[in-house]
């Protein structure tokens, strides 16, 4: 990261700037076999994507809340690094009728429909497939976000001092959550330029931060598994060397 940076999209812009080829997130899931791979640039683009079809189509601005029912998975690191670049409020497994727009799974469709603003449906398919029907009252996220421009620009400036995510119940600022994903890297003693492995779920502190905000705060990248539980400690074992991890999360 550099001095400036103050917000998980400048830390993501940094990334971007230093090395662009580099992976940043290496996505499994044990239930079903599927391995997404993602360099810096890659998941900039879909940052940039996702972050027009939230300002643009979706007409959210800075302050808004977006309630965020999704897994350990890339698009949800996508997510919430394009919430960050509006300046919208990720509340992840937040109200969604409380929320001015909610993002949903699969799984939580009938949660997400409390929602009365802008519904958007990720079907988790691998290489972020769509559905095969798109669930009534929900824009299909694969079918949007595709064709949106490959590069963003905020109507306004994102406040680094302003609400940018709660999770667990408590609310961080952009600038917030960079210090605490680097003071959790220095806590963790990971390494320089850290390849961590991270079968811990979204929807504590915790998880986010060393399943992706600490990773990237200090140079690294992620290797993030959904249903780790499933793999054996022999198989574990060898997705840490074919993966040249550099640090484990705890499993719990």
């Amino acid at each position: 990261m550099n001095a400036t940076d103050r917000t998980p999209a400048d830390l993501l812009g940094s990334a971007l700037a230093a090395d662009p080829g580099r992976p940043l997130v290496t996505f499994y899931d044990d239930a079903t076999g599927e391995r997404v791979e993602l360099s810096v640039a890659t998941f900039a683009n879909w940052v940039a994507k996702t972050a027009n079809y939230l300002q643009g189509d979706l007409a959210a601005e800075p302050g808004d809340r977006l309630a965020l029912l999704l897994p350990a998975h890339w698009q949800t690191a996508v997510w919430l690094l394009a919430c960050a670049s509006v300046g919208v409020v990720a509340d992840v497994g937040g109200d969604p009728g409380a929320a001015d727009l909610v993002v949903s799974g699969p799984d939580t469709l009938d949660a997400a429909r409390a929602c009365s603003g802008e519904r958007v449906a990720l079907a988790m398919r691998p290489l972020g497939g769509r559905f095969p029907q798109p669930p009534a009252g929900f824009a299909d996220y694969a079918v949007e976000v595709p064709g949106q421009g490959d590069r963003f620009a905020p109507f306004v400036p994102v406040d680094p001092g302003a609400p940018a995510l709660v999770v667990g119940g408590e609310e961080l600022t952009g600038a917030g959550i960079v210090e605490r994903a680097l003071a959790d890297a220095a806590a963790a003693g990971l390494p320089a330029v850290p390849r961590v492995l991270s079968g811990l779920a979204y929807d504590t502190w915790q998880g986010l931060s060393i399943g992706l905000y600490a990773p990237l705060a200090a140079g690294g990248s992620v290797v993030l598994c959904r249903h780790l539980e499933q793999l054996g400690d022999e198989a574990l074992a060898a997705r840490r060397d074919t993966e040249k991890v550099t640090f484990t999360a705890p499993r719990s």
